[in-house]
């Protein structure tokens, strides 16, 4: 399918990603439209929305997993910052942690820059929104994490969401999304205070 023929609204998704989350789920948003999308859907201590380290999403849920196996990490990230990040994967494959879940919307844009083609938007588009089909999930599975796929229908939401939240991991998804102007949501613009909320949450203050 090509981006035109998407009919999923990220922001209703990612409400259903972290409806009646608890402390135990901890989720790192990929910078720009992502991290706006997990404040809308709430302001907790334990999100963990980037402002900047793109490409490092997936590794930095990678290290909380690994760090914390009795919570549920969870990583939503874009198709921009994924694309940065492709070596993530194969390094998740060879850690296999069971509680990391790992969703990338993908709508074959660079939002944050002025909506720029991906090299996930299709080959066959215009000279200025054309990419290369580029499969994330298809690299995924080829990197060794064998439970991939992607998602495309509205109606497959709810079982990403419980494979999102519950299934053995670590889990790979690539949901195809609308290209959508959106409310900017912002959550706090000082890293430090960020971090620190969140590190209280997870670890305490002895921690």
């Amino acid at each position: 399918m090509t981006m035109a023929d998407a009919t999923i609204h990220r922001r209703p998704l990612v409400a259903a990603l972290m409806k009646d989350a608890t402390a135990d789920l901890l989720v790192i948003g990929g910078l720009g439209q992502c991290a706006w999308d997990i404040t809308a859907a709430g302001d907790r201590a334990t999100n963990l929305p980037l402002w900047g380290g793109m490409g490092g999403t997936v590794m930095m849920g990678l290290g909380l997993a690994l760090a914390q196996p009795k919570k549920r990490v969870l990583v939503i990230t874009g198709d921009g910052d994924m694309l940065m990040g492709l070596g993530s994967l194969a390094t998740v494959a060879t850690q296999q942690p069971p509680n990391l879940a790992i969703v990338v919307l993908d709508n074959g844009k660079f939002g944050e820059t002025g909506n720029q083609a991906t090299h996930t938007a299709s080959p066959t588009l215009g000279a200025l929104d054309r990419g290369a089909g580029t499969d994330l999930t298809a690299i995924a599975r080829g990197c060794g994490i064998a439970d991939c796929a992607t998602v495309t229908d509205e109606g497959a939401i709810p079982q990403l969401v419980k494979d999102a939240r519950t299934k053995p991991g670590p889990v790979y998804r690539t949901v195809k999304i609308m290209v959508e102007t959106l409310p900017l949501i912002m959550p706090a613009k000082d890293g430090a205070y960020l971090k620190d909320r969140f590190r209280l949450a997870v670890v305490g203050a002895t921690g």
